[in-house]
């Protein structure tokens, strides 16, 4: 027989053997014969049972329309065996139907996930403790939750060959760019590749420059935190399987600022803010400014700590540059090997490499005290800004190569560099220094300095956005 469920079970087998995929015969009240196939791994069994088998089984009478019985909520119609190969690997259950052409997908996906929770990276004191998970739906659900408007819009897109990760691309069309969203959908979709695991991916799509030092997309895990800057007139991206949400245009100013500065007082908050510069400008600056005046001015160095400084480093075989070089290399090491470890492991390997390996060190007499303490506390520093470890570690490199070879005017040179590189990028229409280049006095209100009036009365300039004003006092009229 042409539709026979033995020929069509053994067809959809042969696009994808995988011992996971399962088949299940049934008859009808009526003595009709179905047939299902459907991963048992990601599939929902019990939403099989309930809401296709059941109603198929109760039928008393020989079934005129298949798709009209399934409860499921999506029901599509099966062309061919190659779509209904890909639809099983997405979670869908085909179901069959002896003597007849059609072929019907029913989505009963339901993909092992986690939780919500608190994010590890972004936890604060006050506000929402939700954080994104790696489930698509489930995130969507979250910014579903918290902005209730009918003009926000998510459209889905699939990306990769292999995966077809969805990527949901989210934002409000009364507010938003003309052209933004689309541009940032365009850039997705002209790219292709086998899997896109992690938003990481997208990030490099999207942006102007994927290879830039500074990234060009923020990042966030709290919705909370995703919303805002969607409300403000950005574009976000959400990748299934990634907590880690995407949010462009992007400045630099935003990874000073975290969610908790919006739910304390702004004075604290302003102060907060500066704190994160200031520790962050010292990680960067702290080892090539030793080094610098050590080997070139030696008098920035106040007469009694210059005293402390050379009983310690004498003695040491190595030249200052060199010796703080070392002292950083051993310090990623232990810090990625820390990572890398398992976490008891790991915990004691940080314990054995901060305290015998660096006191053995400045005991025999190859590094010395002052390198120790200034790699350790530049370290600290650079953790106050979190997102920014990976170009901050680079920079902190590169600042010390150029400190050892060509002293004060080689850092005052590449800093000139880098701020005019800053100055001059930009992604999506928005500078990496908005609002400070070009300056908005009015826009400063809430980059690292945090005005007392929450919120601001109009949304950033430079996103160039339909609807301006985002807060309005009405009184009593």
């Amino acid at each position: 027989m042409k539709y026979s469920l033995k020929g069509r079970i053994a067809a959809i087998r042969r696009k994808m053997p995988s011992d996971d995929v399962i088949d299940y015969t049934f008859l009808s009240g009526g003595g009709e014969a179905f047939a299902l196939v459907y991963a048992d791994t990601i599939a929902d069994k019990t939403a099989v049972g309930e809401l296709i088998v059941k109603p198929l089984r109760e039928l008393k009478e020989k079934c005129a329309d298949v798709e009209a019985l399934i409860a499921c909520p999506q029901v599509k119609p099966c062309p061919d065996y190659d779509e209904a190969a890909k639809l099983i690997a997405e979670g869908c259950a085909i179901v069959i139907c002896e003597g007849k052409e059609e072929m019907f997908a029913a989505d009963v996906k339901s993909p092992p996930q986690r939780a919500v929770m608190e994010p590890p990276t972004q936890v604060a004191v006050k506000g929402p403790r939700e954080g994104f998970t790696e489930d698509v739906k489930t995130n969507i659900g979250l910014i579903r939750k918290r902005i209730k408007s009918p003009t926000l819009e998510i459209k889905t897109v699939m990306a990769g060959k292999r995966t077809d990760t969805v990527v949901a691309v989210c934002y409000l069309s009364d507010v938003v760019r003309d052209g933004l969203a689309e541009k940032i959908i365009g850039q997705i979709e002209s790219k292709e590749i086998d899997i896109v695991p992690d938003s990481s991916y997208i990030s490099g799509f999207i942006s102007k420059r994927p290879k830039s030092l500074f990234k060009r997309n923020a990042t966030c895990e709290k919705p909370d935190v995703f919303c805002a800057k969607v409300c403000e007139g950005r574009v976000g991206i959400i990748v299934d399987g990634s907590p880690i949400a995407l949010t462009v245009p992007y400045a630099l100013a935003e990874d000073f600022q975290t969610s908790e500065d919006y739910y304390i007082v702004s004075y604290r908050a302003t102060f907060l803010r500066f704190l994160r510069v200031l520790a962050l400008v010292i990680g960067i600056l702290l080892p090539s400014m030793y080094v610098c005046a050590q080997l070139f001015k030696i008098q920035l160095i106040p007469k009694k700590l210059l005293f402390k400084i050379a009983s310690s480093v004498e003695g040491i075989p190595l030249s200052p540059s060199v010796e703080m070089l070392l002292t950083l290399i051993v310090l990623e090491v232990l810090n990625e090997a820390s990572i890398r470890m398992p976490k008891y492991v790991g915990m004691a390997l940080s314990v054995v490499g901060a305290l015998v390996l660096g006191d053995t060190a400045v005991k025999a007499g190859i590094i010395s005290t002052p390198a120790v303490i200034i790699v350790a506390f530049s370290a600290i520093c650079l953790y106050t800004v979190p997102d920014m470890v990976e170009t901050s570690t680079v920079l902190r490199l590169l600042y010390l190569i150029v400190a050892g070879s060509l002293g004060i005017f080689g850092l005052v040179v590449l800093t000139a560099g880098i701020i005019v590189y800053l100055a001059g990028e930009q992604d999506y229409g928005m500078s990496l220094l908005s609002p400070y280049a070009p300056l908005s006095l009015k826009e400063m209100a809430d980059g690292v300095y945090k005005s007392a009036a929450y919120p601001t009365m109009t949304r950033p300039r430079a996103l160039k956005v339909k609807n301006k004003v985002r807060f309005k006092d009405v009184g009593n009229k």
